[in-house]
């Protein structure tokens, strides 16, 4: 990085102007201001900058960036560096004028890309204040280049040339040199003298540069008039009228100074060519702002030569100007800075639904603030956006506080009460519902929830009120998601989904087809889930254009399927099609999920260590939405702590969240419960404690009974898994058998596979009791349920590859295990421990083996097992 640090006026940007137009290197270049303080639009500039030398880059991220449900940033800086990453050549990057930064998610945003820096990019930053980078880090690596008042400054023989040539005067080496020193080699304050001086005689040039004296301040006051006074007075009056626009281009000139002497592009060009510090944005020379320092020294001038009156009449001009054309926030700034309120308040009103809809609230509510509250308070439009507003920051009390406000206008109708959009004041009940229902969901409120949505869904209008009812639908169906009742869910996420598609909303159609999966899957329809992911790639297919940036939720969806069912090949295809069209995502719980679905593959191969660091990452990205999160990343890292055998860190899980067996139930909450019960179980094997076991057992026939009221299949799955285990471990084999062939017998129609596969060792354990126990029965029954556990029992085999017997089946497969631990020197109890099995069950096993081989102890056991091949 190279950073050109000075105060105003020592020719940074005009330096880095010189550089750039003599590299040979690609150069892109981005001119930032005040309204750059806001991490999206920066980010969105820096893009469209970058486009200047690579077209299309980063197309995918400003998708995201202006999606209503932007990503976390820093999922965003990840996916435009390794875009960046790409580019086959050197280039810069230019920053001019970093010190109006001041927003810190800027700052952080920019820090991340410095400390992820591709190296084929040379970023140049000028700045008037060293900015909050990590620039010692940088000097410490030698990765930085800096630059400073002392490098800027203009030398003896540089001011000469400048005065002299540049600037056609014909001055003396002596009043050089007192120049110089007056200005300290400063060119803004060269530049405004040699202004001043260009037309006098070169015997007044002594008596001047004497004069020239003073502090930075009242220099410039100085120079200003003699520079202003020297200028015709149209041109006078066309830079104190314009100096309220923070850029400008001649139909904004015109419209402002409204004047047909001055023509704004030909004045615009004379004050280019005669140095009166004017930048040019753009290389038609289309826009142009004053530099800094000039324009607020014309803005000074002009408070003393113009009445408030007319300083309002021109931002008045302004503000109509941008509103034609489309610029929403400079229409307001100038309504604002002339005091017009009435003026404001109907463009915040006008502004709200197309910024509320771009994700934009948050820059919006900084304007409804600026407001006069006695205003306010006769809009009951504008009350409700901005409760609205407040909805979005999670800020209940101030949306509750406006919704009040809106409702006593409607209440209490005055003829002070201003209505400016008749169709929006129709529609305000329900957006108060709305409101109302939002607010309720956010503080786990969900009677409150699914009252207010039903009551979006009565008011809303039938034409207009389309969108509001399908966004009160989606609310209802997390929150009856959030309380277990899955079908009802799922029939309010299908009757959006027609909704929407019937409106011809196939974007939304199309995205909650995923969460319309989710819920199935979580219901334990796995093969139904399957179609709903392929009939919203079907309707995708139809709509390409909208759809590709949120389909990636459906390929990785799929690629989930297909692995819970054991179908490797399909799953791998259709997650690297996720992956592929993930960086065009604008959901933004997509890197959250990507996390979570790495994970779940890792740890079917058996890296445990990588599926933690992934959780560690799914949990960073998490962001709340109207889904609910069921599986807390916590409680799924507790279950990887006890195939890693860390009882410990499970335990202090359990302790943290203060978990307990008789705890009330709840859906939101029922993974963690299911999870506490692994921990007892792991906790029984350690300590033998028949009270840990049996208060495990107790828990999950609670749990069981509450998922059967609520016929939720996948979780009375998960639980009569769970519950079959800790039977299994307790020695109480009947008991475990029945729970885990009702299990098999729910989980075979759907093709469940990992769910059984993935608990490792323990359920291989149980399996190879319970097949036992299928082939003492008569062939012919149950069939089917054979094959099935067979299937499940040979990817034990895969996975963990365990040789079968190579003798003349004189062990059963289980003693085999046991006798292998036995001859690496294992205790019993670590055996107990090892293969998840009772410690009496261990010693059966033990006397089995002993009297097969006939042998009275373990040595004599291992070396008759040695004689005969099975070791």
């Amino acid at each position: 990085m190279t950073i050109i640090s000075a105060p105003a006026g020592f020719g940074k940007t005009t330096l880095i102007s010189e550089w750039v137009s003599v590299c040979e290197r690609p150069v892109a270049w981005l001119s930032l201001d005040e309204g750059d303080n806001d991490p999206v639009r920066f980010l969105t500039y820096l893009i469209t900058a970058l486009q200047t030398i690579v077209p299309n880059i980063g197309a995918g991220v400003l998708r995201m960036l202006q999606s209503t449900q932007s990503p976390p940033i820093e999922t965003v800086l990840t996916i435009l560096l390794n875009e960046i990453a790409t580019i086959p050549d050197n280039f810069i990057f230019v920053l001019d004028d970093y010190h109006v930064i001041e927003d810190k998610a800027v700052g952080n945003a920019l820090t991340f890309l410095l400390e992820h820096l591709p190296p084929q990019m040379h970023l140049v930053i000028t700045t008037r204040e060293d900015p909050n980078l990590p620039l010692a880090r940088l000097r410490v690596r030698d990765q930085l280049t800096e630059l400073r008042v002392a490098d800027l400054r203009f030398t003896s023989s540089e001011v000469a040339e400048f005065l002299n040539k540049a600037m056609g005067l014909n001055l003396s080496a002596e009043n050089i040199s007192a120049l110089e020193a007056r200005t300290e080699g400063w060119i803004a304050g060269l530049q405004l003298a040699a202004i001043s001086m260009q037309g006098h005689a070169s015997r007044d040039a002594s008596s001047f540069i004497k004069s020239f004296t003073g502090t930075h301040h009242f220099v410039l006051d100085y120079l200003v008039e003699e520079v202003l006074q020297q200028q015709t007075e149209s041109v006078q009056n066309f830079l104190l009228c314009t100096s309220i626009l923070s850029r400008m281009c001649a139909p904004l000139c015109d419209a402002v100074l409204l004047d047909s002497s001055t023509r704004g592009q030909e004045t615009l060009e004379y004050l280019e060519r005669a140095n009166l510090f004017i930048m040019a944005l753009d290389n038609e020379r289309s826009w142009y702002r004053y530099h800094h320092l000039f324009g607020s020294l014309l803005l000074q001038r002009q408070g003393q030569s113009l009445t408030p009156e007319e300083i309002a009449k021109y931002h008045i001009r302004a503000s109509e100007w941008y509103e034609k054309n489309g610029d929403a926030a400079e229409a307001f700034r100038h309504a604002i800075a002339a005091r017009d309120f009435s003026r404001s308040a109907r463009l915040t009103e006008k502004y709200w639904q197309g910024m509320n809809e771009s994700f934009q609230s948050a820059e919006w509510l900084g304007w409804a603030k600026q407001l006069p509250e006695e205003l306010i308070r006769t809009r009951p439009v504008l009350c409700t956006q901005i409760a609205w507003a407040f909805m979005d920051a999670s800020e209940v009390e101030s949306s509750e506080s406006r919704l009040r406000d809106a409702e006593r206008c409607l209440e209490d109708p005055s003829d002070k009460m201003i209505i400016v959009d008749e169709e929006q004041f129709r529609i305000l009940p329900a957006r108060i519902a709305f409101a109302r229902a939002y607010n309720a969901q956010t503080q786990r409120n969900f009677p409150d929830t699914v009252k207010y949505a039903k009551l979006v869904i009565k008011l809303a209008p039938t034409e207009e009120g389309y969108f509001l009812r399908a966004q009160a639908t989606a609310i209802l169906g997390g929150t009856y998601w959030a309380n277990g009742d899955l079908d009802a869910a799922c029939k309010s996420m299908s009757d959006w989904i027609d909704s929407s598609q019937k409106a011809g909303n196939f974007i939304f159609a199309i995205a909650s087809g995923s969460g319309k999966a989710d819920i199935l899957t979580e219901q334990g329809h796995l093969r139904e889930a399957l179609r709903t992911y392929q009939q919203s790639l079907q309707l995708a297919s139809a709509h390409e254009s909208e759809s590709q940036r949120v389909i990636a939720h459906h390929y990785l969806g799929l690629a989930m399927l297909y692995h819970e069912m054991g179908d490797d090949e399909s799953s791998a295809q259709h997650f690297q099609k996720s992956l592929a069209l993930g960086d065009q995502s604008t959901l933004r719980d997509w890197s959250y999920r990507r996390c979570l679905a790495l994970a779940r593959l890792r740890e079917s191969e058996g890296d445990l260590d990588t599926v933690l660091d992934l959780l560690d990452e799914a949990k960073r990205l998490y962001v709340r939405s109207l889904i609910p999160n069921t599986r807390p990343v916590d409680a799924i890292k507790v279950r990887i702590y006890l195939k890693q055998g860390r009882l410990s860190n499970a335990q202090e899980w359990m302790r943290e969240h203060e978990l307990s067996i008789n705890d009330e139930l709840s859906y939101l909450h029922e993974f963690e419960h299911i999870t506490l019960t692994r921990v007892l179980l792991a906790e029984y094997q350690s300590n033998h404690e028949e009270r840990t076991i049996l208060n495990a057992l107790t828990l999950l026939k609670r749990l069981l009974k509450f998922a059967e009221d609520q016929k939720r299949m996948g979780s009375m799955l998960e639980i009569l898994i769970t519950t079959a285990l800790a039977y299994h471990a307790q020695g109480n084999t009947s008991q475990a058998f029945a729970s885990l062939e009702r299990a098999l017998y729910l989980a075979q129609p759907e093709g469940y596979f990992r769910i059984f596969v993935n608990v490792g060792e323990p359920m291989r354990s149980l399996l190879l009791d319970f097949s036992g126990s299928l082939e003492k029965q008569p062939r012919g029954k149950d069939h089917e349920l054979r094959g099935y556990v067979d299937k499940l029992l040979s990817a034990f085999v895969q996975t963990n590859d365990i040789p079968q017997s190579n003798s003349n089946e004189l062990l059963s497969q289980r003693e085999l295990e046991v006798l292998r631990l036995i001859a690496q020197g294992l205790s019993n109890d670590e055996i107990s421990q090892r293969l998840f099995l009772a410690l009496d069950t261990v010693k059966g096993h033990n006397r089995r083996i002993y009297g097969k081989l006939q042998v009275q102890r373990r040595t004599e056991a291992i070396i008759r097992a040695r004689e005969l091949g099975l070791l």
